[in-house]
């Protein structure tokens, strides 16, 4: 594949802007290259543009190489820079499933660039041959989430395979929930597929939504042409700080991961038993999808008890549904019993 001709003429020729820390590499004694404050240590001094320390350390807990690695703010910088990077506003277009992660709907308006949704069936499971038909000579990116947001399923191994395999632009994997599945992250073989591209995050297991750090991995070629479009210092001290920290206390993450699958098994064992409760769906992501009987006065009676769930009784197929996420064991306990009221 080759990325060059998918790339909008305008990034492909695009002189990137060099800062002080992309001319000089290493550690100095005296720094007067970035205009800088001396004073006030560390916080004077720009961060590490490309954020070696911390791709290193998360190489080593991924077992992914630090060049295929790219930081953003949250998955919403890789989402947006994809969208530059590659759609050619007005005359490109992106495919994907339907109801999925809304981000990418919005990223596509803000970009100017075609949005062509494809249903998911009643099981929410996706066709490659029907995103494939979707598709034409302008589809650029096709959008894929699994474990998927707002139903929770993984989606199937083999037609992700298939439409990566197939299709002949970038194909996009947002993992941000596969801490929480049974089935292994593609970034295994992220390696054999040269157009894909799997979006992570600090957000979910990791405990770390505040931070604002998302991953992605794909590519040398790919990574390179995000590290060229991105802002100079797109990841702030504060925050590489925090993610190494965070990544020395990888056992507890996992035990994280731990508890909150044995209380979700809890919460859907509880919820099987009200009334209200119609159906509860299949999960893989540390939230549930539960249709109930009046999904917008339980929403609201909810909210009026000072508890917050997501209503998705508009969303695709998803109607009389609320999106439950996993709390601790007090937090579900309080919601059952106003539920059971």
């Amino acid at each position: 594949m080759n990325i060059q001709k998918l790339l909008r003429n305008n990034i492909r020729d695009l002189q990137p802007y060099s800062c002080a820390r992309d001319e000089f590499k290493g550690e100095a004694s005296v720094y007067l290259d970035a205009n800088e404050n001396p004073y006030n240590s560390p916080y004077n001094r720009y961060p590490d543009p490309l954020q070696w320390e911390v791709k290193e350390q998360i190489s080593a807990v991924k077992g992914i190489p630090a060049e295929n690695i790219f930081l953003g703010n949250g998955s919403d910088e890789p989402i947006d820079l994809l969208f530059r990077a590659f759609c050619e506003p007005r005359i490109d277009n992106v495919v994907a499933i339907e109801p999925t992660y809304g981000m990418y709907k919005v990223s596509a308006g803000i970009n100017d660039v075609e949005y062509r949704k494809v249903l998911l069936d009643v099981n929410f499971q996706f066709s490659a041959d029907k995103l494939l038909d979707a598709s034409n000579l302008y589809t650029k990116i096709i959008w894929l989430c699994s474990p998927n947001n707002p139903t929770g399923n993984s989606l199937n191994r083999d037609e992700i395979v298939k439409l990566i395999t197939s299709f002949d632009g970038i194909v996009v994997l947002d993992e941000a929930y596969i801490d929480f599945a049974s089935e292994a992250s593609f970034a295994v073989k992220l390696l054999d597929y040269p157009n894909l591209v799997i979006l992570q995050t600090f957000s979910k297991a990791w405990g770390n939504a505040a931070i604002r750090l998302g991953m992605a991995f794909a590519s040398t070629e790919i990574i390179a042409v995000l590290n060229k479009i991105k802002y100079p210092y797109n990841i702030n001290i504060l925050t590489q700080k925090h993610a190494l920290a965070s990544l020395k206390n990888a056992k507890q993450v996992k035990k994280w991961v731990e508890i909150l699958l044995e209380e979700r098994a809890n919460l859907i064992n509880k919820l099987e038993q009200l009334p209200l409760v119609q159906h509860i769906y299949p999960t893989d992501a540390n939230f549930v999808l539960v249709k109930v009987n009046d999904a917008n006065e339980i929403y609201q009676n909810l909210v009026d008890k000072g508890i917050i769930v997501r209503n998705r009784n508009s969303v695709s197929l998803c109607n009389g549904c609320l999106r439950i996420t996993v709390g601790t064991l007090e937090e579900n306990k309080i919601l059952l019993e106003e539920l059971a009221k």
